[in-house]
Order: structure tokens, then C-alpha cells, then sequence
């Protein structure tokens, strides 16, 4: 009966949430921190985040009513970071959906197909995978001027190829099992193994691929936005406080020092909740635990 018990699905799930590990704990305590700044600007922000106000010009902090001060046009710093929270997870939630939406698709049907057509595939990916977000976005940028769109497509292209070689690496194994070599035996479409068992399979893996991709979206928006290619004035950024307060980086260094350290905060949290995900998820490490 103990032995039962030990085998259940409520017992293998109650083993399976005490293996969380402290790098997925930690980095899922900073994404839900900023998370909840960019959810608390939809409802409040101690003031008005684009709102210029001359007479209180590089304000210290707690004074004057302004939590963090104010920057060198006399704007909020803490509204604008709150809004700027959601400015960042808006980029990376669009440039990674559109990533997965594209890439996921090419690497399964790389995966699945073989021969030609999968070369063909990986080859259009490599080559897609040599033109940076950067020099994409800049290029974009020329053509279409500068915007939040410009930057989500830039990051979001430059961002397919790493879906699609993951998607494919995962298809070939998957391929190879025998439900699925019983799925082709019964004449199951392709498009049906696909949905019923490639998908499935490589799901864990993928979602792991998306919270490491949009670390990279997060410091690759502000990146574009300190360069001016990124979201555009008067919307808050990150990047783009950044590049406001470079001038002032030694009379006044919290201009600088805040979104920077907001950025590496989103990053590192994303990068070791996809750390940790890619861990628990792991039934190879799982065996060693």
C-alpha cells in the first residue's frame, strides 16, 4: 500500500514542488516584483510619470513629496520606473510571442520533415540568425522610424532562430519514440502527431527557451531605447532614463543607478527562473535529487 502511495500522482507532485530550487525561487520572487510595479501603474502612480515639472529639476529623494526624485526635466523617477516596468514586460511578452509563434513552427517541421526541406529551414535560420536585434532594429528603424513596434518586431525576429533550433533538437527525439512510430504506423497525419505528441513533449523545453529569451528582450529593449531606437518620448523606458542621465552620471548618479538597476534585476531574474525551470523540469536531474 506504501508503495502505492509513493507512486501516486499527488505523491509524485507533492516530491515534485519540493524539488524547487533556490534559482528558481529567487528569480520567480525578482519576474513577480516586476511584474507587480508594471501592474500597480495601470492603477497608481505617486504622480503623473510624463508630467514636467521645472521647478523641482533634479530633486533629491524624499523631498518635495517625490519618493526617489525627480530627473533633469523635473519627472517623477519612481512613476517612471513603475511605468516603465510595463513598458519592458509589453516588449518582451510581444517579441517572445512573436519568436515562439514563428519559430516553434519552423522547428517542428524541420524536425519532422527531414531531407531537403529541413535544410533548407535550418539554413534560412542561420542566415536569420546572423542579423542581430541591434543592426535589425536600426534598419527597421530607418525605414519605419523609431517606435515601441519597430523595437518588439526587431527583438522578436532576431529571436526565431533560437526557438527553431531548440524546436527542432527536441522534434528529433521525440521522433524517434515509439508512440509516435505507433502514431505513423496507424497512419496518423503529420500535422496530427504534431499537435497529439511532438508538441507536448517539447513544451517544457520551450517555456524554459522563453524565459531565458525574454531576458535578452528586456536588456535588448533598453539597449534599442538608450540608442533611440526604441520606445520613443514621452513613453518611460528603462534604456532610455539611462540615456537621459548620462550627463549627470557623477552629480547625480541615482539618474543612472535606479533603471540600471532595474534592468539587471528583470534580467537576472528571468535568466534564473529559466535556470531553475530548466532544472525541475529536467527529469535527468530530477534522478539525481
Amino acid at each position: 500500500m506504501t508503495a502505492l502511495e509513493n507512486t501516486s500522482p499527488a505523491a509524485r507532485g507533492r516530491r515534485r514542488w519540493r524539488r524547487l530550487n533556490a534559482s528558481m525561487l529567487v528569480g520567480g520572487a525578482l519576474v513577480a516584483l516586476v511584474v507587480l510595479a508594471a501592474l500597480v501603474s495601470f492603477v497608481w502612480t505617486p504622480h503623473d510619470a510624463v508630467h514636467v515639472d521645472a521647478a523641482h529639476r533634479l530633486a533629491p529623494a524624499l523631498s518635495d513629496g517625490y519618493l526617489l526624485g525627480t530627473d533633469k526635466f523635473g519627472r517623477d523617477v519612481a512613476s517612471q520606473l513603475l511605468v516603465g516596468a510595463r513598458t519592458t514586460l509589453f516588449v518582451g511578452i510581444v517579441a517572445v510571442g512573436v519568436a515562439a509563434l514563428v519559430g516553434t513552427p519552423l522547428g517542428v517541421l524541420a524536425g519532422m520533415a527531414g531531407g531537403w526541406l529541413s535544410e533548407i529551414v535550418m539554413r534560412a535560420n542561420d542566415l536569420l540568425f546572423a542579423f542581430p536585434a541591434l543592426l535589425l532594429a536600426i534598419m527597421l528603424g530607418a525605414v519605419f522610424g523609431a517606435s515601441t513596434l519597430t523595437a518588439m518586431i526587431a527583438i522578436g525576429v532576431a529571436t526565431i532562430p533560437a526557438f527553431a533550433r531548440v524546436a527542432r533538437g527536441q522534434t528529433l527525439g521525440v521522433m524517434h519514440t515509439e508512440y509516435v512510430l505507433a502514431a505513423r504506423a496507424a497512419g496518423r497525419s503529420r500535422l496530427a502527431i504534431a499537435l497529439r505528441h511532438v508538441l507536448p513533449n517539447i513544451a517544457s523545453i520551450l517555456i524554459v527557451q522563453a524565459s531565458v529569451s525574454f531576458a535578452i528582450a528586456i536588456l535588448a529593449e533598453a539597449a534599442l531605447s538608450f540608442l533611440g531606437f526604441g520606445t520613443p518620448p514621452p513613453t518611460p523606458s528603462w534604456g532610455r532614463m539611462l540615456q537621459e542621465s548620462q550627463e549627470l552620471l557623477f552629480s547625480t548618479p541615482r539618474l543612472a543607478f535606479l533603471p540600471g538597476l532595474a534592468i539587471a534585476l528583470a534580467v537576472l531574474g528571468f535568466n534564473l527562473f529559466g535556470d531553475g525551470l530548466r532544472d525541475w523540469l529536467d527529469p535527468k536531474l530530477r534522478e539525481h535529487r
